[in-house]
């Protein structure tokens, strides 16, 4: 195309092209109507957002013999001088909103073989209106003016999805509309992923020790840990536990054969919000609680640590 139409300020670019899909609508009464949009060259069509836009009718790519039934769409030539409501053909247009009035494009000329160069949108054709269903790339401008728009990758958690009428018409469903007619219903599918909301929370709440899990989804809102071999130590230990076991609270207890170290170190790795260790200082009657979040140490009296812990979660 560079030497058939050569420009003279620079090579001609695939954002330079208005590129023209052909789409077949079908509404939930079965009307197929067809519908033709243009979009630059350098940009495709989100089937999602296209989806979205078209409902309750449902979009599909034209077939051979859709091109067959709409002579006038020439596959690989099509462009929008033939297209309109008010035209001939009558099949209606819609333009990205990057296609604005007083815009020059190369476009296909409705022949086998023929383009057509500085086709000026509102001069050589008016389309029917706008539709705004390509895909979104990195710079393009955000829809609330609040700079260009970055795209980073996530995790999805959970999702929405409309299946439009495919399954309904296997399985030749048949419902009643508010005007007492048989249609078929458009199809929609709706999940969470459990185990996926685990890994996001994990990648949002950690630290270099470990994870921090927030008190609302934390498998257990407490751990004790039991810092000594002593029996008196353990006894306190299951004591707390059973007692804020009894207020309602998850409790985990660490009663390894195992050093104060590594447990210490296994229960930052683990994260749960509160930990209360029972150790030495039991011999002052005394426990001491840990924040995991903060970092927070503060010792407390043995016999008022439940209900120390019990505000802390409720605030």
């Amino acid at each position: 195309m560079n030497d058939k139409y050569p420009r003279s300020d620079r090579a001609w670019e695939a954002a330079d092209t208005l590129k023209s899909l052909a789409m077949m609508l079908t509404s939930p009464d079965g009307e197929k109507t067809p519908l033709v949009i243009c979009l630059p060259g350098d940009r495709e069509v989100d089937t999602r957002r296209l989806e979205s836009a078209m409902l309750p009718a449902i979009a599909e790519p034209f077939t051979e013999a859709d091109f067959e039934k709409y002579p006038e769409l020439v596959k690989g030539y099509m462009g929008p001088k033939v297209l309109g409501e008010n035209s001939a053909s009558g099949i209606r247009c819609l333009v990205d909103p990057r296609v604005v009035t007083g815009t020059s494009w190369i476009a296909g000329g409705d022949q086998v073989e023929k383009h057509v160069v500085n086709l000026v949108v509102g001069r050589d054709f008016t389309p029917d209106g706008v539709i705004d269903v390509a895909q979104v790339l990195p710079g393009d401008p955000a829809p609330d003016g609040s700079g260009p728009l970055e795209l980073a990758r996530g995790i999805e958690i959970g999702h929405i999805f409309q299946l439009g009428r495919k399954y309904a018409e296997s399985l030749e469903l048949k419902v009643l509309d508010v005007n007492g007619k048989l249609i078929t219903p458009t199809m929609g599918s709706y999940g969470v992923g459990v185990s996926r909301a685990v890994g996001v929370i994990a990648e949002h709440n950690n630290d270099e020790k470990g994870l921090i899990w927030p008190v609302a989804v934390a498998p257990f809102q407490v751990q004790i840990v039991a810092a000594g071999k002593d029996e008196k130590i353990l006894d306190t230990a299951f004591n707390l536990a059973e007692k804020l076991a009894k207020a309602g609270v998850e409790v985990l207890v660490d009663d390894r054969k195992a050093s104060p170290g590594v447990k210490f170190a296994d229960a930052e790795l683990m994260g749960m919000p509160k930990v209360l260790v029972v150790g030495r200082g039991l011999a002052n009657g005394v426990v001491e609680l840990r924040d995991r979040a903060s970092g927070d140490r503060v010792e407390v009296p043995v016999d008022e640590a439940a209900d120390t812990i019990l505000a802390e979660l409720a605030n």
